[in-house]
């Protein structure tokens, strides 16, 4: 009777008849069939060689009228989809996989199975985690997928992939939070993802892996979502080892280059993403790349010295008008005037450096007519505006960033609040810090609590920059221990302090302060964190200066020099120290002094120490010169460098 109604249901359904189909279908007992069916489908094979042809005809037949039944409720389920009855209509898919798990206790075998009564099985499994989607009951439609992909029921290579993709979709875009598959599907020592994230980059690997083993066909829509999700935690540089995996011909070679420089200068490798891109811009290649001169521009920006070779990316780049769009000419822009103002920080001369810093904010102008409102582009105007002393423009950005970001990013505080600092509005600076504060997370204060102690030191309240210091120790340490040391720079690149850095600021205070002791406790602390430093070997000159120790200051600060050639406070300290010395020390203590100008213009102490030089000298023009700059920049020098915004 069941058989008889599932062949009448069948052709109702092929007919179109969906209603009249689903009459027919209720008439269907699954429960009575089901009972039926499994003592002869489920029993183990006769081991008599006499029963073999006797048992393969029961089997046989029981596994037609079975596939008929399966199939009539499978066909029932489609028939209340088209009706928009997805509750119910998960509900019918569900029972068929409860029966077929009822009849094949041991999972369905691989041989000896009718070719009917798996495809049934194979669509039902396939689609009952899309009609629980289209229910809107996600949890459900998770635990189907799992279901489907643990369970035997000895899908094909192609059916499994589509279950495997549709699933690492769900839990990528899906906006339901995934609990971790349960203990009894975890089998020991593998690895058992805790996360969407984690259980989607696992499933999308598999299918790569699967297309390496020639399972199953190349999907590049795979591979757009393990990238997707890999950019999302982090973890670009295995996304780049995939993609030089990618067999030769799914790619044009000037893409893959493009898409492997993207991994690689995420993962903080430029060098490795800039030779990547200058092959791709090779003439013999694609030269003219838009995006990739773009790309190499940006990363150039991020280095002084290939920052004249990024003014020709971006030059490139900006060069045909009709290839860029008005956002595209904008962001070439800015990247121009980036590498212009990064140019500009190592050029030979003055007038070569007022020429380069001119241009940039020329470029960076002309990239904000076109896009009003990127902050990114007002932050870095700002900053360039600030370099350059003009600190009522950079209130101006500084202002404008915080209204477009609604106050967001937390660099945007720390900008107004050093541009305050410079206007010597202390108070205000320290109400900008305290709200920043209170608008950021605790994890990213680390740089608002160091402005903060560096404004109570510039209001000459000593005890209360050292509890500032105390806080941001605290904060430092209990990111240590939850996070572990960062290693490779990563606290530079994510503008995060570092436990060295506070070691090496409270002693600098207590050094200023004339607290020997305590300065050289802080001293060691930070020595035992990086034992070679410019910083910290600048800072025991400093102390032997204050104990007049001349030859071991002089010491410190050429070890200082030994370890970072270009450390401009150690250039300035002996440029100091040597003026005292006497007349013949003369010429080359104005040769430091000089040198530390070339690399910093702005540094007030290094035109102080200059005028002096030139006051020894008997040059009392030059040296009223270098006083009044050392005057002007003294009223405009905010308590930190500019630089690590």
């Amino acid at each position: 009777m069941s058989e008889a109604r599932a062949l009448l249901g069948r052709l109702e359904y092929q007919r179109g008849n969906v209603e009249a189909a689903l009459r027919v279908f209720d008439g269907i007992d699954l429960q009575a069939a089901i009972q039926r069916f499994q003592p002869s489908l489920s029993e183990k094979p006769s081991s008599k060689r006499n029963n073999k042809l006797r048992s393969d005809s029961s089997n046989s037949g029981s596994q037609h009228a079975a596939s008929l039944v399966l199939e009539a409720i499978y066909l029932k389920a489609m028939s209340l989809q088209k009706l928009g009855k997805a509750i119910e209509a998960a509900q019918q898919c569900k029972s068929v996989l409860d029966a077929v798990e009822s009849i094949f206790q041991r999972g369905i075998p691989d041989v000896m199975v009718e070719q009917k009564l798996q495809e049934t099985v194979s669509k039902s499994v396939e689609l009952l985690p899309e009609l629980w989607k289209q229910a809107g009951a996600y949890q459900e439609a998770l635990a189907s997928y799992r279901r489907a992909l643990l369970s035997q029921w000895n899908l094909d290579d192609e059916c499994c992939t589509r279950i495997q993709k549709r699933f690492s979709v769900f839990l990528l875009y899906g906006g339901v939070e995934a609990s971790p598959p349960s203990l009894a599907s975890q089998t020991e020592g593998s690895f058992v993802p805790k996360n969407n994230l984690e259980e989607a980059i696992l499933l999308l690997m598999i299918l790569l892996k699967k297309w390496y083993l020639g399972k199953t066909h190349w999907d590049p829509s795979v591979m757009e979502h393990l990238t997707f999700a890999l950019s999302l935690c982090g973890q670009t540089s295995v996304l780049a080892k995939h993609f030089e995996e990618v067999l030769p011909g799914i790619y044009p070679r000037t893409e893959r280059w493009y898409s492997l420089a993207l991994c690689y200068s995420a993962a903080s490798d430029d060098e490795a993403a800039l030779n990547l891109l200058k092959k791709s811009l090779n003439k013999n290649e694609s030269p003219n790349d838009i995006n990739a001169l773009l790309l190499a521009a940006k990363i150039c920006s991020s280095d002084y010295y290939l920052a004249s070779e990024g003014v020709e990316y971006a030059k490139r780049a900006i060069g045909d008008d009709e290839l860029l769009d008005g956002h595209l000419r904008s962001v070439g822009l800015h990247l121009l005037g980036s590498c212009l103002a990064n140019e500009s920080k190592i050029a030979s001369s003055d007038h070569q450096r007022s020429l380069l810093q001119a241009e940039a904010l020329k470029s960076l102008g002309e990239a904000f007519s076109l896009d009003r409102h990127n902050p990114d582009l007002i932050f870095d105007m700002g900053v360039e505006y600030a370099e350059q002393r003009n600190m009522q423009a950079a209130l101006k950005c500084a202002k404008q960033f915080i209204d477009t970001t609604g106050g967001s990013v937390s660099k945007g505080w720390r900008l107004l609040s050093l541009v305050l600092s410079a206007q010597q509005r202390y108070s205000e600076a320290e109400v900008v810090t305290d709200a920043a504060l209170e608008e950021t997370t605790k994890w990213e204060q680390g740089p608002l609590l160091r402005i903060r102690a560096k404004l109570k030191a510039a209001q000459s309240l000593p005890m209360e920059a050292v509890e500032a210091y105390r806080a941001l120790l605290a904060l430092v340490q209990a990111q240590r221990k939850a996070y572990g040391s960062l290693k490779n720079g990563t606290e530079e690149r994510d503008n995060k302090v570092s436990e060295f850095e506070v070691w090496q600021g409270l002693a600098n205070l207590y050094a200023s302060l004339s607290y020997c002791r305590d300065a050289e406790i802080c001293l060691q602390k930070a020595k035992a964190l990086k034992t070679y430093s410019a910083t910290t070997l600048h800072a025991e000159g400093d102390m032997h200066g204050v104990r007049e120790q001349t030859q071991h200051a002089l010491a410190a600060y050429l070890n200082a020099l030994s370890t970072e050639v270009d450390h401009v406070p150690s250039k300035v300290s002996i440029g100091a120290l040597l003026s005292k010395q006497g007349p013949k020390y003369l010429p080359v203590a104005r040769s430091f002094l000089s040198d530390a100008l070339r690399l910093e213009p702005t540094n007030r102490m290094a035109w102080f120490y200059l005028g002096q030089v030139h006051k020894h000298d008997g040059r009392l023009a030059e040296a009223a010169d270098c006083f009044q700059a050392a005057s002007m920049l003294e009223e405009s020098d905010p308590v930190e460098s500019l630089r690590p915004l």
